[in-house]
């Protein structure tokens, strides 16, 4: 009796191991079924459940942040897909590599327009780096091993498979092989050549890094052009991963609203950028400029986003002699004792004391989380995560996914109470999953940064029921209540007293955990 044929679901998946995608963030529907019956029949991917789409995706780009290889996901169709596109959207912002795999309908029954189709290429389109639709069983498995290499293409991108169920359910061939993984391109000679004079000049420079450039290596290298130099360090204003504390670097971060960023560039001849765009304003205002970089300033390009930054780094420590050069690191410094006000202020400074070295760090506080940006800057070595694409809901499951990939370390979110309700289910899968996670709710009870927004637009004839629109009274949040009912042991604080013993309980424990403080 002949073996039954292996069909399309079984040698994508045989291909995803094959090619290291080790995880696996769903959230499934009828046309995924088939994949959901291979992972049970291959060995090496791990099903991880998230209770909606925007939770799954956050997971995914954190997990990829921290791994720098793909997660896949595995959305339903394109309700499911539309479901995810905030936090995709905050991924492609990221240049997180993430393979996403959306079930779409049989192709022979896409002719009938049943219910749930819709234009599943157009959804996943705008955050695709690369998008594909499988035609056949007998090619899934290599659409698969394209995808794993796309998602790779430096620095990152999301490589979208869309797969029809019928390409899942019908007879394959086998695994396909892995395909070489990409290598971001060289930087030229000139381009190094050229910050290097800018360097020599005299003038006043400054190198904005991203990516690599802003891991321990890239700075280090970034630390000796600066003592031999004298340039500036700076990173984006939302920077995916960087890592921060003492005995790192410090480098300065971009402001946020647009008139500081003028002020603080304004100094500048050059601005050097390595993996990132000039700054810009994250939103227009009347009288106030888009563009940031000052008249006069020559932007010089070290090293373009799919360009080696942390090689063209190396190379221009050689080109400027600083490969002698002492960086300049943060200290280990941390407030002692508790006392003052409830504010972000107070809880950075006890969040930066009891962190242990080696946490991860996933900040959406908003309006909340410059007190912990500031007091974490000389705490324990740590990597920190931010709000890339400006799309709240991000905080949480990014916090999830970047605790999968990284089981051995502490990880901390920083979450504004307005930013967890949109994705607060994945709390429940750090309860499944037994994930080592604190989440910190600032619980400011409002939108806070749309009440700064609101007088900063010009917005005229503000009244109550304007402003009931920014706030999150009547009724009030339950941070405890909620989590308690996904699953995560809570408790709220609204002393410092309080706060500073139960984050260091926190801290001392293993397990998804959550403290509401109360501003």
């Amino acid at each position: 009796m002949t073996e039954p044929a292996m069909n399309g679901a079984e040698s994508l998946v045989r291909t995803l191991v094959g090619c290291g995608v080790d995880t696996c963030f769903a959230n499934p529907g009828t046309s995924e079924m088939h994949f959901v019956a291979a992972l049970d029949s291959v060995e090496g991917i791990r099903p991880i459940l998230g209770l909606f789409e925007g939770a799954v995706t956050g997971m995914a780009d954190g997990y990829g942040r921290m791994k720098g290889s793909p997660a896949a996901t595995l959305l339903h169709l394109g309700p499911g897909l539309a479901n995810g596109l905030a936090n995709l959207h905050n991924a492609r912002r990221a240049a997180t590599p993430i393979v996403n795999i959306v079930g779409d309908h049989a192709t022979y029954h896409l002719q009938y327009d049943a219910p749930l189709a819709s234009d599943l290429a157009g959804f996943a389109r705008p955050v695709s780096g690369w998008l594909h639709s499988s035609t056949s069983a007998a090619t899934v498995a290599t659409d698969g091993a394209r995808a794993v290499a796309a998602s790779l293409e430096h620095p990152g991108q999301i490589a979208t498979l869309l797969l029809p169920a019928d390409t899942a359910w019908n007879p394959a061939e086998g695994p396909a092989p892995a395909l070489p993984r990409p290598t971001p391109a060289p930087v030229s000679v000139e381009a190094v050549d050229r910050v290097a004079r800018a360097l020599k000049s005299g003038q006043r420079c400054a190198i904005l890094m991203r990516g690599a450039a802003l891991r321990d290596a890239g700075l280090t290298a970034a630390g000796k052009i600066a003592a031999a130099t004298g340039v500036q360090l700076m990173c984006d204003t939302f920077a995916p991963r960087a890592a921060r504390g003492a005995g790192r670097v410090l480098v300065e971060r971009i402001p946020y609203f647009a008139e500081q960023i003028v002020e603080f560039l304004a100094p500048l001849q050059y601005l050097i950028l390595v993996g990132t765009k000039p700054p810009v304003s994250f939103f227009a205002y009347p009288g106030k400029p888009s563009w940031c970089t000052p008249e006069g300033c020559e932007i010089l390009h070290l090293a373009h986003e799919h360009e080696d930054g942390l090689g063209a780094l190396t190379a221009l420590v050689s080109a400027v002699n600083a490969g002698g050069a002492t960086p300049v690191v943060a200290p280990h410094t941390v407030k002692d004792g508790v006392g003052g006000a409830v504010n972000q202020h107070t809880i950075g400074q006890i969040i930066a004391r009891h962190l242990p070295e080696g946490a991860i760090l996933s900040d959406e506080g908003a309006t909340s989380s410059g007190g912990t940006q500031i007091a974490t800057a000389t705490a324990a070595p740590h990597d920190y995560l931010t709000l890339t694409g400006g799309s709240i809901g991000q905080g949480i499951p990014l916090a999830t996914g970047a605790a999968v990939a990284c089981p051995e370390r502490k990880v901390v979110c920083v979450q504004g109470d307005g930013g967890a309700m949109y994705t607060l289910q994945a709390l429940w899968t750090q309860a499944r999953e037994r994930l080592d996670v604190t989440t910190v709710i600032f619980a400011n009870r409002s939108y806070g940064i749309l009440n700064i927004e609101l007088a900063r637009v010009g917005a005229r004839n503000v009244g109550p029921r304007a402003l009931s629109m920014l706030d999150l009274h009547n009724p009030e949040l339950d941070f405890v209540k909620l989590a308690e009912g996904l699953g995560v042991e809570a408790s709220r604080a609204d002393t410092l007293e309080a706060f500073d013993a139960q984050f260091a309980a926190a801290m001392a424990q293993r397990g998804p955990r959550l403290i509401e403080v109360i501003l």
